[in-house]
């Protein structure tokens, strides 16, 4: 232990010490939400401050009567340098930029050739664009210095006509001292409808990393991003160690309105001021004992704060006894801390942290008229974020729940890691003076149980059938796709969320476990929604694929009948299993008469006749013949057969294993049909 200790402090002392030096190098940011009068910004060609959309912006070109504007040129740029990177130390600075920018057509002609919009960085004499750089070289390059190192010029391009060199109309590019981009990504969407476009660009200069996100208001669930992984950019070897920033933009033919309206930049190195020289030396000696003093108490800080919490741990352990079952806050985000500070976050891929301070202000104080829903452990807000330009749920837990804080770590640990168009993304998180959030993109079309069950219109049975798939290639993903098998532990309906075009997203990680492939899960608690548990889950209390795929076909079963997975009945008290009462009719051959009659006969039989057939296979009680989820969809998509399944319910029947090295229980039912077997 002691020797556990000693090294934690060893290792933290040495990573407060960089801390340390850097800080004392202090960072740079500025910040504009507006452009009315600022002084700060310098601007070149046929760029001016003006009004667009009722807001103080940039405007890059001019499409006024009577001024220049085909092949058109403008820049815009902070007026002071920024620091890239260190001369001396040789270290690049992390930086990360946002703006919100607008393109829109005057005339219509969205047709013709019209050039873009480029944020970019260039050597500080830089500050003019080339002569006959309009059209389609944005105001950064000509034809006689395109591709010329000595250009000392990168940019990220918004390209909204294509030339020769484009992938596509409307698309973002990187650009390296050449128009020729040496990544792009084709944005579906067009830029020129006037909305507003938010970007934001990364760098990370130890990893020599690029990435560039857009967001579209109106593909609001949607982003194209581009991560430059596999290219790694290294801008001290392309650019000085003073730039300018700023952006640059061209018209062709057209006459558009090329503006930015807001602009936020933050990076990690301060601007370098040269200092005195005494006999020949640098004066930096005195930067250095500045950092050195500041390392050494924070150092001393450090110890002491270990020494007092190790002394506090053991003085509650003498007075609480046992308390590997409390919750301790300290200990608990401290399993956040080391969540967040993997490469992902650090490199602005991944989930946001905010403030607690900045989530009571885009959920206007957690309003109870912006009050989505109450779960088990808090309820969920509406919000908004500015700096993001996004709608947010934030869901906020009971400060009091134990519980709750737990399956906090679980759902930060497990789906800020997940990407895939069917699960719900988490935005960002908050643990801060006991508060404890999670943050979710919005999803305006809400849960799946309040339109199959509540008072929201009833689904068509295209959208069903839509978003039983989804929910089936989000299973996939956690299952099979991947690095390691994600058993979410709790799928149901009202975990279900639509977004704007009634797409499936899976959501509410907070009890799901992490399984290595090809491993079983281990012994845990019973935990998930009755009516969707498992048979063999409520006594061998494993969860499992299997267990997984039992929920799903529950689920299903509920979009095609549009009833509860369990329903109560007042006259005799009894409570009907959907489960069962399908499998009566299926072994019936009625199976059509369980169709929700809200569609009033409005759906596709044989797509009805398939996610019932599905539904009753993965709820098989013999999890040893249910579908992989893989199988499903091969039905689903049919691409396979659907299954024959017994007529009559199977009724599981457990017994004691015979051998030490068996399972737990072994698993065999009796049913009046045989003819059992399932393959694809």
């Amino acid at each position: 232990m002691c020797s556990e200790t000693t090294n934690f402090t060893a290792n933290s002392c040495f990573l407060l010490l960089i801390f340390a030096f850097f800080h004392c190098c202090s960072s740079f940011d500025f910040s504009f939400s507006s452009f009315p009068d600022s002084t700060n910004i310098a601007f070149v060609n046929s760029a001016a401050r003006g009004t667009v959309l009722d807001h103080p912006s940039i405007r890059l070109t001019d499409n006024q009567i009577g001024g220049r504007i085909n092949n058109d040129t403008g820049r815009a740029y902070f007026s002071l340098p920024i620091q890239l990177w260190d001369p001396v130390t040789n270290i690049s600075a992390d930086f990360t930029t946002y703006f919100e920018f607008v393109i829109l057509f005057s005339n219509g002609r969205s047709n013709a050739s019209a050039g873009g919009i480029a944020f970019f960085l260039a050597a500080e004499n830089s500050t003019s664009p080339p002569l006959n750089s309009g059209g389609g070289w944005l105001g950064l390059f000509n034809q006689s210095n395109n591709g010329d190192p000595s250009n000392q010029i990168v940019a990220v391009e918004f390209d909204i006509f294509k030339d020769p060199w484009d992938p596509s109309d409307n698309h973002v590019g990187v650009d390296v001292n050449s128009i020729v981009s040496v990544a792009n990504r084709t944005w579906s969407n067009t830029m020129v409808s006037g909305d507003i476009l938010g970007a934001r660009i990364t760098y990370n200069g130890t990893l020599r990393r690029l990435d560039v996100t857009l967001k579209d208001p109106q593909v609001p669930n949607e982003s194209i991003t581009l991560n430059l992984t596999d290219i790694p950019i290294d801008l001290k070897e392309n650019l000085p160690a003073r730039v300018i920033v700023g952006f640059s933009a061209s018209t062709g033919e057209s006459i558009p309105i090329q503006a930015i309206r807001s602009w936020n930049f933050t990076s990690s190195l301060d601007l370098i001021v040269e200092t005195e020289t005494v006999g020949g030396k640098s004066k930096l000696w005195l930067v250095g004992l500045v950092c050195g003093l500041v390392g050494l108490i924070s150092v001393s800080g450090l110890v002491f704060a270990v020494w007092w919490r190790r002394t506090r741990r053991k003085q509650k352990e003498r007075t609480e006894g046992d308390s590997d079952d409390e919750f301790d806050e300290d200990e608990e985000t401290g399993m956040v801390e080391n969540v967040v500070d993997d490469e992902e976050f650090i490199k602005g891929t991944g989930p946001k942290r905010f403030s607690y301070k900045e989530l009571v202000k885009a959920t206007n104080n957690f309003s109870e008229q912006g009050k989505l829903g109450q779960g088990g452990f808090g309820g969920v807000y509406k919000g908004f974020i500015t700096e993001l330009n996004m709608e947010i749920a934030a869901k906020k837990i009971s400060s009091n729940s134990k519980q709750g804080k737990k399956e906090y770590i679980s759902e930060v640990n497990i789906i800020s890691r997940l990407r895939h168009r069917n699960l719900v993304q988490l935005v960002g998180y908050s643990h801060e003076r006991g508060h404890f959030l999670l943050v979710y993109e919005y999803m305006p079309n809400g849960s799946l149980d309040s339109h199959l069950f509540g008072k929201k219109p009833r689904l068509s049975w295209p959208v069903r059938f839509k978003i039983a798939h989804g929910i089936a290639s989000a299973l996939l993903y956690l299952h099979e796709d991947w690095e390691q098998c994600v058993v979410h532990r709790d799928i149901k309906s009202s975990n279900i969320m639509l977004d704007s075009n009634f797409n499936a997203k899976v959501g509410d990680f907070g009890l799901a476990r992490l399984v290595d492939h090809g491993l079983r899960s281990p012994t845990t608690v019973v935990a998930g929604t009755m009516g969707y548990l498992a048979p063999e889950s409520l006594l061998t209390s494993k969860a499992s694929k299997e267990s997984d795929v039992y929920s799903f076909g529950v689920v299903a079963l509920e979009i095609a009948c549009g009833r509860k997975a369990v329903e109560h009945h007042e006259e005799d008290e009894e409570k009907i299993s959907l489960v069962n009462w399908v499998w009566g009719l299926y072994g019936q051959g009625r199976l059509l008469e369980a169709a929700d009659k809200a569609l009033n006969g409005e759906f596709n039989q044989e797509e009805m006749v398939c996610l019932m057939t599905v539904g009753l296979w993965c709820a098989h009680p013999n999890h040893s013949l249910r579908a992989s989820i893989r199988q499903a969809i091969k039905v689903l998509d049919f691409e396979a057969p659907l299954p024959k399944l017994p007529t009559q319910m199977p009724v599981p029947m457990f017994y004691a294993p015979t051998a030490a090295n068996e399972n737990p229980f072994s698993y065999t039912y009796s049913t009046t049909n045989t003819n059992s077997q399932l393959s694809l």
